[in-house]
């Protein structure tokens, strides 16, 4: 007996083109957000402030970054940390759980960005704030010096460096107000 399998094929093919297009959508979003070094930094610091309930979407995270980015974290007064990007990314998810932050959410603004570009390398100087909503403590301000490179064209994270200002250490003249 022989069946039609004519309604089945168009679904399939309708299915295949609603994919493809969804696709290039995605890929096009995506794209907006790697096209310069700011769009890269301000990306990263949407994705890593989410309201209560919710957590960073990392694989987001990690397709900023090159696959061996470097992370300095300043972890003491006179003490760094350094972390590949796997090693940030779970030491940031240790933070959400000790601290119950998906309770509260966190948050991080950026209150003033200085930016140099020179061909496929960028320096990027953020000065920025972040707190966990509805806590009672006041925003901690944070410098991250991030470092970019342009390849296959689109911009990426190599490195961030961070330090926190503090009366020993002042902020630099071009992130004051």
């Amino acid at each position: 007996m022989k069946t039609n399998n004519q309604p089945f094929k168009l679904l399939k093919n309708l299915l295949v083109c609603c994919l493809f297009f969804f696709s290039l959508t995605v890929t096009g979003q995506e794209q907006e957000h790697v096209n310069d070094p700011e769009s890269v930094i301000n990306h990263l610091y949407d994705q890593v402030t989410f309201p209560p309930g919710e957590n960073p979407d990392w694989d987001v995270v990690r397709n900023l970054f090159i696959p061996n980015a470097t992370v300095v974290m300043r972890t003491g007064v006179d003490k760094t940390t350094t972390l590949t990007l796997d090693g940030w990314i779970l030491d940031f998810v240790n933070f959400i759980y000790q601290n119950n932050v998906t309770a509260v959410g966190f948050e991080e603004k950026i209150v003033k960005m200085e930016t140099m570009v020179f061909g496929d390398i960028a320096h990027v100087l953020v000065l920025y704030t972040a707190y966990l909503p509805g806590r009672t403590k006041t925003p901690r301000e944070g410098i991250d010096s991030f470092h970019l490179i342009k390849k296959d064209g689109r911009w990426f994270i190599v490195s961030i460096l961070n330090e926190i200002p503090g009366p020993e250490r002042p902020k630099p003249k071009v992130l004051r107000d």
